[in-house]
């Protein structure tokens, strides 16, 4: 079911209401007051605000959509950095040779990943998973800002390749909203639980289109 935009969650907003505060279990960076006040700074500043709840558990798949402007990046590092949220987002490697990007992106919690290396992107981003007590992956599932009809499977096949569960997040424009839901428990059946999250981001609208 969706989550309600008006619903509280089960822990109370951090500071100023605009973003919430994260479970003990979630993987968590050293606590930073300045960074934390740009981030809120920046969602209020903004109007926006987040609902839902995060689930308490140390590693996961975290999915964001719709993905449809590079404002989505603004607000969502924003609300990772206002929260100290320790998500991982990965990126390929040749990124981190640029001077000062990679000191850059690694700040921001970005990993370089080899692209071409005989174990292929899934299988790093598992091992990363499975080799760490506290990791949360996030990914874009649609894989462009563009409407897509198929979502990239990468997300799925990371998350049951390494049994965690899928968090799913979005970006709801017209309330200007950043929301959790429940998380999703994969089945066997890949097709079957690709309908099933889409089907669940239907009512949220990003910028420019929802997910179709």
């Amino acid at each position: 079911m969706p989550v309600d935009p008006n619903a509280k969650p089960s822990l109370p907003p951090d500071a100023d209401g605009v973003v919430l505060r994260l479970p003990p279990n979630v993987p968590q960076v050293r606590r930073n007051r300045l960074t934390r006040w740009i981030g809120r700074s920046i969602l209020r500043i903004g109007g926006w605000r987040m609902v839902g709840k995060f689930p308490d558990i140390p590693r996961a798949v975290l999915i964001g959509a719709p993905h449809s402007s590079n404002w989505d990046g603004v607000w969502g590092f924003a609300a990772k950095a206002a929260m100290g949220l320790d998500v991982k987002i990965i990126a390929k490697d040749s990124l981190f040779r640029v001077p000062l990007l990679g000191a850059l992106l690694r700040g921001m919690g970005v990993i370089p990943i080899n692209r071409s290396a005989a174990h292929g992107v899934i299988e790093q981003a598992t091992s990363m998973i499975r080799g760490a007590e506290r990791f949360w992956l996030g990914i874009a599932p649609e894989g462009t800002r563009k409407a897509v009809e198929r979502w990239k499977a990468g997300f799925w096949k990371i998350a049951k390749a390494a049994d965690v569960p899928v968090v799913p997040a979005y970006f709801h424009y017209p309330d200007k909203i950043i929301g959790i839901g429940d998380m999703f428990h994969l089945g066997e059946d890949m097709d079957a639980d690709m309908r099933r999250i889409r089907d669940w981001y239907k009512p949220w609208q990003g910028k420019h289109h929802g997910t179709v």
